[in-house]
């Protein structure tokens, strides 16, 4: 995905592409804001940007890639989708494209994720070769502020000295998740939360999407998900999140106004009937999952007929 197909965050997208028009890339990112707001989706569009080949390629080159290899994305022009590079870093296997999230604990799978002391040493390790193919690496830590115990410590020392032709992105929910001494050595990029008309308009498609899937069954799941891209999955997710979230509500009787989707407290309240308590949990659990699987580069189509399994079909 192109920074031109980020939507509702015009500010950070015109940040982002000023400072690859100037060649002024920083070697430390913070991408603050609410979850939802399309944070991973931009640090990887904008990493795309930066591993795109197009314009580094010249004569004599062994393999296909320069002896001495100018940064295409100095250019400002958004990635070509066609050379080696882009392709690599679409489908997330660019080996100068570095994902660490959180994860729990190798002794207990069901324990806290976080991003421990031994992620942040690999990192440190990785960072401190050269890039494979692209002018630079790219790390792009997911839910940044679950750095545990001597991890901040140790990435603050990554900070202080960058390793050259290295490009660090953290993603966070606001400023204060981390230590002072780690955000200001960053870049911060502010994200609002998606305007109440683009949620509202997500809310009615995901809304269709489960109707359709209840009356026609798995027909209407492949189809209507077949050709589905990232950022409107992303949205769709966070759409039956809240919608979970509203069941659990209202099956607790709570006020309308503090449901998401106040105008359909009513429909909301029989719907929450048809479900225990347990089944809604164990949703908004698959919906954070889905969350997570879709910053790890698994298929939308895929991600989205499990959710659509679950909710519609009521499938185990």
């Amino acid at each position: 995905m192109a920074l031109d197909a980020i939507r509702d965050q015009p500010r950070a997208v015109a940040l982002l592409r000023r400072a690859l028009a100037t060649d002024r890339v920083a070697h430390a990112y913070a991408f603050v804001g609410p979850p939802g707001a399309g944070r991973m989706t931009t640090a990887l569009a904008f990493a795309h940007a930066l591993l795109c080949g197009s314009g580094g390629r010249e004569a004599g080159a062994v393999g296909g890639w320069p002896e001495t290899r100018r940064d295409p994305a100095a250019s400002g022009m958004p990635p070509c989708g066609r050379c080696h590079g882009c392709r690599l870093a679409a489908a997330r296997t660019h080996p100068d494209l570095h994902v660490i999230a959180p994860t729990p604990p190798e002794t207990n799978p069901k324990g806290a994720r976080a991003i421990r002391i031994d992620a942040i040493r690999e990192l440190e390790r990785q960072a401190a070769l050269r890039p494979v193919m692209a002018p630079r690496k790219l790390f792009v830590l997911d839910e940044a502020e679950r750095m545990t115990g001597e991890a901040p410590q140790a990435f603050l020392k990554t900070l202080e000295e960058p390793p050259p032709a290295t490009v660090l992105i953290l993603i966070l929910p606001r400023a204060r998740a981390l230590p002072a001494t780690v955000i200001s050595r960053c870049q911060v990029v502010r994200f609002e939360p998606r305007g109440g008309e683009a949620a509202a308009v997500a809310r009615a498609q995901a809304r269709t999407l489960l109707g359709e899937v209840r009356a026609e069954g798995t027909d209407a799941m492949f189809r209507r998900t077949e050709r589905i891209d990232r950022e409107t999955a992303e949205g769709l997710v966070d759409a039956y999140w809240l919608l979970c979230r509203d069941l659990v509500l209202a099956k607790a009787a709570v006020p309308a106004s503090l449901l998401a989707d106040t105008p359909r407290a009513v429909e909301l309240a029989r719907e929450a009937e048809t479900w225990t308590l347990d089944d809604l949990l164990r949703a908004i659990e698959l919906c954070r999952q889905a969350r997570e699987a879709l910053a790890r580069n698994v298929a939308p189509r895929l991600t989205l007929e499990v959710i659509l399994s679950r909710l519609a079909l009521r499938a185990a």
